[in-house]
């Protein structure tokens, strides 16, 4: 009985303890909801602009471009006169056939300035169709009064040797007419107000390497093969090492007067009809003349491609506009120019 007593007091008092426990045990109550917002300081700056490199107007080329006009000088291109000074640091050369049958050049310079150029001869009336959109100077040695008046009539400054302007002097390595040579820095001291700022630019430009018109849209090209007249025959071929355009004359390598190859980063042919200006050279040789206003086909050499292009120009002073086969303008590769002029009907120009 003893046994069963104690038993039954353990039992008791282990439901009593069970009792407290459950009694102490409470159920939590929630709270109220905390809603926390976080702090945002609104930007109220202006986005960064962006970084727009700044290119030199004619051969978008990057570069601390400098204020100061484009210097368009008048050059020869006989065997006499070769091989010629300062050439190869153009921004852009244009060719053109005169009268007996002979090219001249008009290199414009801008972002680069040889300390001497030449050598340096008289204007024919296709130099202002050329040169008056760069609204800067010419310089040249003299010419007939009527094509010097004609070209007075143009947005140019004309600086001429006849005329007593400074910066022309004769060499005495070679003999007269082939010696006159000439100083850009001293041209371009004589700029008047109206001549004294940076052309604008002409030809438009890729924005990025391998994205010009030609590489874009045209075909695989080794040379460009032009003729201008009976013995002048300039060729261009494209080189895989230099990545440039090279140019030959008469049987070799045309060169400059320091020995370095003559090249061009694109070349542009254009076709136009030739006709008589109405002026006469010695013996009576009729000066030949382009119709450059208007429109008419070409070729774009850029990057060992070609492609075909429409150039329209449409007044003397306006720049000529090339247009892909696309029919969007045809953009060029950042890089110097030499622009061939192919006189129609006799003239022609052969991609091979």
């Amino acid at each position: 009985m003893r046994t069963s007593w104690r038993r039954q007091m353990r039992l008791a008092v282990g439901v009593v303890a069970a009792t407290v426990l459950v009694g102490c045990t409470q159920t939590p109550v929630p709270g109220p909801a905390e809603t926390i917002t976080p702090t945002v300081i609104a930007d109220k700056s202006s986005p960064p602009e962006p970084v727009v490199p700044t290119v030199w107007p004619l051969t978008g080329v990057e570069g601390d471009v400098v204020d100061r006009p484009a210097v368009a000088v008048k050059i020869e291109n006989t065997s006499q006169a070769r091989p010629q000074t300062g050439l190869e640091n153009a921004d852009v050369v244009w060719e053109t056939i005169v009268e007996f049958g002979v090219s001249r050049f008009v290199a414009v310079y801008h972002s680069d300035l040889p300390p001497e150029v030449g050598p340096i001869r008289s204007i024919r009336p296709v130099d202002a169709k050329v040169a008056s959109p760069l609204g800067g100077l010419l310089a040249f040695s003299g010419g007939q009064d009527g094509i010097v008046n004609y070209l007075a009539q143009t947005p140019l400054q004309l600086l001429s040797e006849d005329a007593g302007d400074r910066g022309f002097y004769r060499i005495r390595s070679r003999s007269a007419p082939h010696n006159v040579y000439g100083s850009l820095e001293t041209f371009i001291e004589q700029a008047d107000a109206r001549h004294a700022s940076s052309p604008p630019g002409e030809f438009e430009f890729a924005a990025r390497p391998g994205r010009s018109a030609a590489e874009l849209q045209g075909t695989a090209a080794s040379e460009i093969r032009l003729a201008l007249a009976p013995g002048v025959s300039p060729r261009w071929a494209w080189s895989d090492e230099r990545q440039l355009w090279l140019r030959s004359e008469a049987s070799g390598p045309a060169v400059s007067a320091t020995g370095q190859r003559l090249s061009a980063v694109n070349v542009v042919v254009l076709e136009a009809v030739a006709y008589d200006s109405g002026y006469d050279a010695q013996l009576g040789e009729p000066v030949p003349d382009l119709r450059l206003e208007g429109s008419g086909s070409g070729v774009l050499a850029t990057g060992g491609k070609t492609v075909p292009v429409t150039w329209t120009k449409t007044t003397r002073s306006s720049p000529v506009v090339l247009t892909g086969p696309d029919g969007e303008v045809a953009t060029l590769a950042p890089g110097n120019i030499w622009v061939e002029l192919v006189p129609l009907p006799a003239g022609s120009a052969t991609v091979g």
